[in-house]
């Protein structure tokens, strides 16, 4: 068996005192067991206590408690090979209506990270699954006429991957025109001419939508795997957003990597493909029209740099409005929200932005819930020094440049394991699903003191393979 390490709680609260910490240990793609602590802590960084659940009556979250989820029809059964990341999901008919927009973080998660409400560690799987369909479907294959595209057309690719039984239809697939014009890239001779399959569109079914309590939209990308994609993510500057053409806002800054790979075009093709952002907009302005009257959610999921893509496009799609619900829309039946709820499941993702981003998406009443390891580097990227948790004597210091400084945009839920002899799963999706999938248990006397942030960070990023993840769904 693999070795395990769970770090001492006392040692995570200090380095890392703003954490929900779960006090997990796992190893690679193994079973985990997990009990939530009483040391288990949960704080947002300056989130307003504004309520997005649209509700005059709020649901008592208690009253739905692990003891009656039971009732509720939940299964989560698997096997071994990819069904061990494809569970056949069962929505619960009768309780999940009932409480979905606090689940999808109307309230920011309050009381239920702490302990993980059961409801919601099941939708956190749920999510990861859709993601992680992103690297199993990804063709690497360069003799392969599909290759860097899905190997699978969007009919099949959830049954493919062991997700037939999700209740959702992929409507469109996302390509990623990463900006290669630097002398490096060049040098490589990395061909600008082709999109990346990057992750896909979905909504769920009649049947689904009935057993969720909304029509659900589901947008999933994965993390990095190409050279051009690592050479964009290394471009850690800030750079201003602007994409509301009618109030670009200078102030509001994100790393000039992330925005290059969703913004970019193949504009040196006759035939080029769109930017991704286009892409992505188009469908989505399409699917809420289409469903326009229906009470709706639209879900965010990535991993890694794809968490940064998706976050991106949360923020797009709310600083254009496009998530405002149609006038004479029956409120009754979703309360007085104007809006509809754009909520992000982020796993070990990077920070995207500076504070006047973050700001800016609190203010859209843009939901993130970031699933991350304490041990993983990348989650401290970029900005592993001047960040949201950087403190002066006597409180915050603010600087006259903190305008470039990063940070993280919404709540996070920290989980911990470390695999002394791969320490790469560090940022393995499967692990993170993993781990939440098997709760029990599990610490070892014999603790490994964890290498200074830094070192991990600078020894992860020199040590990635060119053309494959780390791990078997480990890239940034």
């Amino acid at each position: 068996m693999d070795s395990l390490f769970l770090m001492a709680s006392s040692t995570v609260h200090s380095a890392f005192p703003s954490r929900s910490n779960l006090g997990l240990g796992a190893f690679c793609g193994g079973d985990v067991n997990h009990r939530p602590g009483s040391h288990c802590k949960r704080k947002l960084h300056n989130m307003p206590k504004k309520s997005a659940c649209g509700s005059n009556t709020p649901i008592a979250l208690s009253s739905i408690s692990a003891a009656s989820v039971s009732t509720c029809n939940w299964s989560c059964t698997s096997t071994s090979s990819i069904e061990s990341m494809a569970p056949t999901m069962s929505i619960p008919g009768s309780c999940l209506p009932l409480i979905w927009r606090e689940i999808q973080g109307c309230n920011d998660w309050e009381d239920l990270l702490d302990p993980l409400h059961p409801f919601l560690r099941d939708e956190i799987i749920r999510y990861g699954e859709f993601t992680a369909a992103c690297y199993w479907a990804f063709n690497l294959d360069p003799s392969s006429g599909r290759y860097l595209n899905c190997k699978f057309g969007k009919k099949s690719i959830l049954k493919e991957v062991g997700l037939g039984g999700s209740g959702y239809e992929v409507t469109k697939y996302i390509y990623a025109t990463p900006d290669v014009n630097s002398p490096i890239s060049k040098s490589k001779g990395w061909d600008s001419c082709t999109g990346r399959w990057i992750g896909y569109v979905a909504v769920s079914s009649n049947e689904t939508t009935g057993r969720l309590g909304r029509r659900d939209v589901v947008i999933t990308f994965r993390g990095t795997v190409t050279n051009p994609e690592w050479l964009a993510n290394l471009m850690s500057s800030l750079t201003p957003a602007r994409l509301d053409p009618h109030n670009p806002r200078p102030e509001v800054k994100v790393e000039s990597g992330f925005l290059s790979l969703y913004t970019s075009e193949e504009s040196a093709c006759k035939f080029g493909l769109p930017s991704c952002r286009e892409q992505l907009l188009s469908e989505v302005s399409r699917l809420l029209n289409m469903y326009k009257g229906e009470n709706m959610s639209i879900t965010l999921a990535g991993h890694s740099m794809g968490s940064s893509l998706a976050l991106l496009l949360a923020y797009d799609i709310s600083e254009l409005g496009l998530n405002r619900r149609m006038k004479g829309f029956n409120s009754r039946s979703v309360g007085d929200n104007s809006r509809n709820l754009i909520t992000l499941f982020s796993f070990g993702g990077p920070r995207v932005g500076n504070f006047a981003f973050k700001k800016r998406c609190e203010e859209l009443g843009i939901k993130v819930l970031r699933i991350v390891n304490t041990n993983d580097p990348i989650t401290k990227l970029p900005g592993v020094v001047f960040n949201e948790n950087f403190r002066g004597l006597g409180g915050t210091y603010k600087f006259p440049w903190n305008s470039s400084c990063y940070a993280h945009v919404g709540v996070e839920l920290a989980l911990e394991f470390f695999n002394v002899q791969n320490p790469y799963c560090v940022h393995d999706l499967e692990t993170y699903i993993n781990l939440l999938k098997s709760p029990a248990a599990v610490q070892r006397e014999d603790m490994v003191p964890s290498m200074h942030l830094l070192n991990k960070a600078r020894a992860f990023l020199l040590s990635v393979p060119r053309t494959s993840t780390a791990c078997n769904h480990g890239g940034m």
